[in-house]
């Protein structure tokens, strides 16, 4: 394949990223539907998917890079924010209605920040070498019982 080969199917370097941002929803949505409704598997799931696909993830949260209203995109984005939400709301210590939306702004946080320092060798190096099993105990502070 030729270096112009790429350009010539996407179009550019936006529809290149566009399509490796909408591959990467559509594969962080089966992942965190294949955890079913328990928010700290979800969880455990998104730190999992981060790491397995490091390069979906580094796009897929840099809007910049893509377009936004690629239709295709918008939907496997609008799959996995309905799982994420549904797992807020299934834990919401408000009995899951999070109308200020602030439960899942906080699980969304720590999941993401956690995946995110772990990517980039932030993180204390005594939290071993296993991400989920590292991400356990954090993903457990969102909504202590």
């Amino acid at each position: 394949m030729s270096h112009a080969a790429p350009a010539h199917h996407f179009g550019d370097k936006t529809g290149v990223l566009t399509a490796v941002a909408a591959e990467g929803y559509a594969r962080f949505a089966d992942a965190l539907e294949a955890a079913g409704d328990d928010l700290h598997d979800t969880g455990l799931a998104y730190v999992r998917f981060a790491v397995d696909h490091p390069a979906h993830f580094a796009v897929m949260f840099r809007p910049q890079l893509y377009r936004t209203d690629d239709p295709e995109l918008a939907a496997a984005r609008a799959r996995a924010d309905a799982v994420l939400t549904r797992g807020v709301r299934g834990a919401a210590p408000d009995g899951g209605r999070d109308a200020d939306g602030s439960a899942a702004l906080a699980a969304w946080s720590i999941v993401h920040g956690f995946a995110d320092l772990w990517l980039s060798g932030a993180l204390p190096a005594d939290l071993g070498d296993d991400p989920v099993a590292a991400a356990g105990p954090i993903i457990g502070h969102l909504f202590p019982g």
